[in-house]
């Protein structure tokens, strides 16, 4: 009976030990990518893959986009559509992005917003 105790002691241990590991290497990638993220200087709108615009992040206004598919708006730095076609509305619901390397994507009128501009981490390669 005490070895029982023993070995469910240990595997407890090494299941803490683990679990405290993860959450550690979590905390250090999540305070690598706050500390080294860069707000972006342009807001670049692909369709279909294609490059059709590039709007400042410093100059204000609001952007249709595909033949008014979607509606692109750029306030105070950051960007957000406001507007979208698309049944979901998910690329709405994304909310602002200002950083480099984020992006909105509306799948369904095949359309992106990136934010572009010097630094950052890319986390695509």
């Amino acid at each position: 009976m005490a070895k029982e105790n023993k070995e469910k002691t240990q595997k407890y241990r090494i299941d803490i030990i683990v679990i405290l590991s993860v959450i550690l290497v979590s905390l250090v990638a999540f305070c690598v990518m706050e500390l080294t993220r860069k707000e972006g200087e342009v807001a670049v709108v692909e369709v279909n893959g294609v490059t059709v615009a590039e709007y400042s992040l410093l100059s204000d206004g609001v952007f249709p986009i595909n033949g008014g598919t979607n509606v692109l708006v750029i306030e105070g730095g950051a960007a957000y559509f406001n507007y979208s076609s698309c049944p979901t509305h998910t690329c709405e619901a994304r909310g602002k992005i200002r950083y480099v390397g984020e992006r909105i994507d509306c799948l369904p009128n095949r359309v992106s917003v990136v934010i572009r501009g010097e630094g950052g981490v890319d986390l695509v390669s």
